[in-house]
């Protein structure tokens, strides 16, 4: 596993090849929303093999033996289970390690991507529009979808080589708002423009959430947020529910 700096510098080095076709306002939505939906994977994997009883934590490994499991007929409690303790499901050919396996083969392509997507954000009303600002058929990307898909298989291949299920919440949290940081520099603002601080939006969760602790599926507007700080990224502080672990400090960045 990296340190912490390392693992840092690694995701933003992500943004490289984007960085020479659009500004930081718009690349962060492609980085960070896909950096999540690795981090979702590779989580939801991990939890397969423990879930399996592998004997192993290689990613590689986990979905030979998830995609031969779901051949079985047991299939279906395995699914469940997933679905009950993460709230989603991806599936195996979803998985962000197959879809590396289809950049590496020349197979991949952008709609497997955003059915991937598609699929969390119909999965529970809490992650609908999860993934509303990584267009992935922009022409931002480039003009023809060839050009587009190699962008993204690019941004992609960057951080494959990182299981972010090895890493705390907190800890890509912590990258998250050094990535922001990143961001503001470049677009020549200060990083309070971009994110709410930490401590403010842990102290925000704790306020909302005092006494609803085992409360599913409510919302909050807070008109003074600029950024969307999914508020989960506090919550998971005081809350044990499956989503709010699985949505620990996605912090999206729009204003």
């Amino acid at each position: 596993m990296d340190t912490t700096n390392n693992l840092y510098t690694k995701l933003w080095s992500a943004s490289d090849d984007l960085r020479n076709f659009m500004d930081a306002n718009e690349y962060k939505d492609y980085l960070l929303g896909i950096i999540f939906y690795k981090y979702l994977s590779d989580k939801q994997l991990k939890k397969i093999g423990d879930l399996l009883e592998l004997e192993t934590d290689d990613l590689e490994q986990i979905q030979v033996a998830y995609e031969d499991y779901l051949q079985t007929e047991d299939a279906d409690l395995l699914l469940e289970e997933l679905k009950y303790q993460d709230g989603f499901i991806i599936k195996a050919q979803y998985t962000f390690t197959n879809l590396i396996k289809e950049i590496n083969e020349g197979t991949f392509q952008l709609d497997n991507l955003k059915q991937a997507f598609n699929d969390i954000e119909r999965s529970d009303e809490n992650f609908a529009g999860l993934f509303d600002d990584v267009d992935l058929y922009s022409n931002r990307l480039g003009k023809s979808l060839q050009d587009k898909n190699k962008r993204i298989a690019n941004v992609m291949k960057q951080i494959s080589g990182i299981n972010l299920a090895e890493y705390s919440g907190d800890i890509l949290g912590d990258a998250y708002e050094y990535m922001i940081s990143n961001f503001a520099s470049e677009s020549g603002k200060k990083a309070g423009e971009f994110y709410t601080p930490q401590e403010v939006s842990k102290l925000m969760a704790m306020i909302v959430m005092d006494g609803k602790e085992d409360v599913k599926g409510y919302t909050v507007y807070d008109p003074t947020m600029g950024e969307r700080v999914i508020i989960v990224m506090g919550a998971v502080c005081v809350n044990k529910s499956t989503v709010s672990r699985t949505l620990t400090k996605y912090i999206s960045c729009i204003a």
